[in-house]
């Protein structure tokens, strides 16, 4: 179920479903799904046995993921607030996140209503920055981050973010995809930024993979 307003999946969702179907992941692991949206991640890993945290800063996202859950018969804890500000003092095995990541026009105006799902920022890393500087502090020793995101909102800078936070990070898939509503939306405006060239068609989108060390 998707309410109006919530996140519905999408490419970026079944990217990073795969890139979760690729961790070992023991019954019983800790998992956190930030900007869970519908839930289907969260429930994609407590399918695999996790005991898991959902979070999102929309309601409708909060009551879809506990419908859906519930659906579904799993046990998955879903909290209301801003990234991870619920599980404050927390530490997990894995964190999943498929944050917004598409740059907006209009600096300094932050999203509202459902274009808290996608829109990021004039340089598309309004949240990408704060996962960066803060996932160390949410992962166990050997625990792993699992990030989808687009090459429009600069994968490089991701990777030496984590990696000064003393993470071991590397993008792990990549998938082009045609261009959606939102990049559609704003096709000319990138394309004079120079994120997209004369000749782009289609995005590609990215999975990060950062783990802290033992």
């Amino acid at each position: 179920m998707v309410l109006p307003g919530v996140y519905a999946p999408q490419e970026d969702t079944a990217l990073l479903a795969g890139a979760l179907s690729d961790e070992s992941l023991p019954p019983g692991a800790a998992v956190l799904d930030v900007g869970t949206g519908s839930g289907a991640l969260a429930l994609a890993a407590a399918r695999r046995g996790g005991r898991v945290t959902a979070v999102d800063v929309s309601w409708r996202a909060v009551c879809a993921a506990r419908v859906n859950a519930a659906r579904a018969g799993l046990r998955v804890r879903v909290r209301h607030g801003n990234l991870f500000t619920p599980v404050r003092g927390e530490t997990f095995d894995l964190v999943l996140a498929n944050p917004p990541y598409v740059p907006a026009p209009g600096r300094g105006r932050a999203p509202r209503g459902a274009a808290r799902a996608w829109d990021a920022g004039h340089d598309g890393r309004l949240v990408l920055d704060r996962i960066c500087a803060e996932a160390s502090g949410l992962l166990r020793p050997g625990g792993v981050l699992l990030l989808v995101q687009s090459a429009l909102s600069d994968p490089e800078r991701t990777l030496g973010r984590l990696r000064e936070a003393g993470l071991k990070a590397a993008v792990t898939r990549r998938q082009r995809i045609a261009f959606g509503p939102v990049v559609r939306g704003r096709e000319r405006w990138l394309r004079q930024r120079g994120l997209l060239s004369l000749t782009d068609n289609e995005e590609e989108l990215v999975v990060v993979r950062a783990e802290l060390p033992v």
